[in-house]
């Protein structure tokens, strides 16, 4: 049995594919890798097919006509055959003592049948430009090395949010609350966080640094001039997470508040794009977008607008602007991201 599927989307990845891929290559027999060749134009199909070639009891590599990162990670997904289930995209890598430890604790767990639904480890800002990197930890947030549920849940701080970086999460667990992420839309990875979390029940932290995420191309998706230029599929997912869940009628308080906080910190990404490109479109789709979870769910509304970031996010004034886009610079320059 394979203990963990990584999915690789790939889209004219050939320059930098093969470190994400040699970083999932250890404990072989225990990991699933499949690359999702997604109608890439330059040699990333070629290379993919090399891989499943060399490695075929580990990879295995699927071809499919352009439909996106999203479309990507649902191919990914509908071939995985492992216990759990983690993205990584092909221009990251992970840290491979890391990896080991946590199939080690994946093994474990189920063999002493007590399998989880999400595993949680550290994630690493990488930025090579600056010689910089920066490490998220959850160590004052989450019991370590136990399993535990969300009551016992401290409090996260503003950058310790669970990303798509962070979690793994048990593969029958996605297929259980209808995970499908839209096509040719970026910043889905949110999404792939989000809709599955009141599905969780129980948890783990392993206290690793598992996850390199590089920062730096300029196409990058999260490069602050291109997020602006995909604005409307950043409101569309803003919009999916409101309506994928309703979160104010969780059972489990500590839950309700994670999520509101997270729905929180896209809700304000997404505010404050549109109010640093300051385009009349943009200000007249900000106030679109509030109105759509006011509209959706009043409840949820209040709840955001109750929190520290919700307060300033609908303030018209100069004062409002101020406060908003000094937070977002002070956020980069804090923790390394565009």
């Amino acid at each position: 049995m394979k203990y963990l599927s990584i999915a690789i989307p790939c889209y004219n990845s050939q320059d930098y594919m093969a470190k994400a891929i040699e970083s999932c290559l250890i404990l072989k027999d225990d990991v699933e890798v499949i690359i999702v060749d997604d109608g890439s134009k330059d040699e990333t199909a070629c290379i993919s097919d090399e891989y499943a070639a060399r490695y075929p009891e580990t990879i295995k590599c699927v071809h499919q006509e352009n439909g996106g990162h999203g479309q990507a990670v649902n191919t990914g997904l509908k071939n995985a055959t492992g216990l759990y289930f983690k993205v990584l995209d092909s221009d990251d890598w992970f840290d491979q003592s890391a990896l080991v430890k946590v199939l080690e604790t994946i093994k474990m767990l189920h063999e002493q049948d007590e399998d989880i639904d999400m595993l949680i480890a550290n994630y690493v800002y990488e930025k090579p430009s600056e010689n910089k990197s920066s490490v998220i930890k959850y160590t004052n947030a989450l019991p370590q090395n136990r399993r535990f549920r969300w009551y016992d849940v401290k409090r996260f701080y503003p950058q310790q949010n669970l990303l798509m970086h962070s979690v793994i999460y048990r593969t029958q667990l996605l297929r259980n609350c209808n995970l499908e992420l839209p096509k040719h839309t970026f910043y889905v990875d949110n999404l792939f966080v989000y809709q599955p979390l009141p599905y969780v029940t129980t948890l783990y932290y392993l206290n690793v640094d598992l996850y390199r995420y590089y920062i730096g191309r300029e196409d990058q998706s999260v490069n602050e001039k291109v997020m602006i230029s995909r604005i409307d599929q950043q409101i569309k997912v803003n919009k999916m997470m409101v309506d994928c869940c309703d979160v104010m009628n969780l059972k489990s308080r500590k839950l309700r508040n994670y999520m509101v906080k997270y729905l929180t910190m896209i809700t304000t990404v997404s505010t404050v794009l549109l109010v640093k490109s300051g385009t009349p479109e943009h200000l007249q789709k900000k106030e679109e977008l509030w109105e759509y979870l006011r509209k959706q769910n009043p409840e949820l509304y209040k709840a955001v607008k109750h929190t520290l970031l919700g307060s300033f996010m609908e303030m018209d004034s100069l004062v409002g602007k101020k406060v908003l886009t000094t937070g977002y610079a002070i956020s980069r320059k804090l923790f390394g991201f565009n």
